[in-house]
C-alpha cells in the first residue's frame, strides 16, 4: 500500500526524498520504496522518519480501517 501520508508530510516541509534520506541515514531509494509501498521499514526507521518530519507514528504509518 502506498504511503501517501509520508509523501505529503515530506512535501509539506519542502523536502526531497534525498534530503529526508540524508536526515534519517538511508538511501533515497529506501524513501522512495517506502512511499511506493514496496518496502516495510523497521520501527527504528519509522521513528526516525517521524522525528525528521515532526509527525507521530499514527500520523504516518498507522493504517486507518
Amino acid at each position: 500500500m502506498k504511503n501517501l501520508r509520508l509523501k505529503a508530510a515530506r512535501a509539506a516541509l519542502d523536502l526531497s526524498q534525498q534530503q529526508l534520506a540524508e536526515r534519517v541515514g538511508v538511501s533515497r531509494q529506501t524513501i522512495s520504496a517506502i512511499e511506493k509501498g514496496d518496502y516495510n521499514p523497521t520501527i527504528n526507521l519509522c521513528i526516525a522518519i517521524c522525528k525528521a518530519l515532526n509527525k507521530t507514528l499514527d500520523d504516518l504509518f498507522w493504517e486507518e480501517t
